[in-house]
């Protein structure tokens, strides 16, 4: 197989939650321009149908859905819908995770906790579970899961300004990810079924403006030396959905510009 087939999507179908999110939107927009059929999900269907909209005003395949991962209906129905009108799910993206109900431990209690785990956690199983009998039906499939570098590591508190801080919710939640991925590629990888995991930089545009210190002091602790930009989780997400990397499952690609080698 030539490489440049490696790497195309075409005529495969891949749903991407949390698709219109700073890192949803372009994870979108690079498997539809590598060929595959976008489903744009999140809570906002509205939103999504939108950037759906644009995609295929730009000649690419996108639909838009509505879903809400700390809903079993809303998930069984996208699914369905998904498989009613194109018969196939070959990728699945977990990108979505709310924040709400986040903060420091001593913030915490079980309400908050219950909230956040409801979607981040028990939706992201649910909705993989629903998706991988369709996959081992088909003989294959590609699940990647976005995790974070604080899937990796500790937040680096040093580095913080004044007031700001990271939730203890979201890196018990980002180590779990990563959990989450090794089981399910040990586990499925009899059925053809790939799953690995992405752990990106924070890509957060207005930190420059609105945590100046913390922004340039993160950039100079990272050995290329700058911040992720939009388009660089497009190939990491290409690469794992495609052929090109048929032989890897199980893997968490730290994508940091080399910020957690220190």
């Amino acid at each position: 197989m030539h490489v440049r087939e490696m790497y195309d999507l075409s005529g495969r179908i891949a749903i991407v939650t949390g698709g219109t999110g700073l890192y949803g939107s372009p994870i979108c927009e690079g498997l539809a321009e590598a060929g595959a059929t976008v489903i744009i999900a999140s809570r906002n269907g509205t939103r999504c149908k939108h950037f759906a909209a644009v995609l295929s005003e730009r000649g690419f395949n996108a639909a838009g859905y509505s879903l809400d991962l700390a809903s079993d209906e809303s998930i069984e129905k996208l699914v369905s819908a998904v498989i009613r009108k194109y018969g196939f799910i070959h990728i699945l993206v977990n990108n979505a995770v709310t924040r709400e109900g986040y903060g420091d431990l001593q913030d915490m209690n079980r309400e908050r906790i219950s909230h956040t785990l409801n979607v981040n956690v028990n939706g992201t199983m649910l909705l993989t579970k629903a998706v991988l009998p369709y996959m081992q039906n088909q003989g294959s499939g590609s699940i990647i899961n976005i995790s974070s570098i604080q899937g990796v590591t500790a937040p680096h508190f040093p580095y913080y300004e004044e007031g700001q801080s990271s939730p203890v919710g979201y890196t018990f939640e980002k180590w779990g990810m990563v959990g989450f991925t090794k089981w399910l590629a040990a586990y499925y990888g009899k059925d053809n079924i790939r799953a690995n995991c992405i752990s990106p930089g924070g890509y957060h545009p207005e930190l420059k403006t609105l945590r100046p210190r913390f922004y340039h002091t993160y950039q100079e602790h990272t050995p290329l030396k700058r911040w992720p930009e939009r388009d660089d989780i497009k190939g990491p997400v290409v690469f794992l959905a495609s052929d090109a990397s048929r032989y890897v499952t199980g893997v968490n690609l730290v994508m940091d510009g080399g910020f957690t080698i220190w």
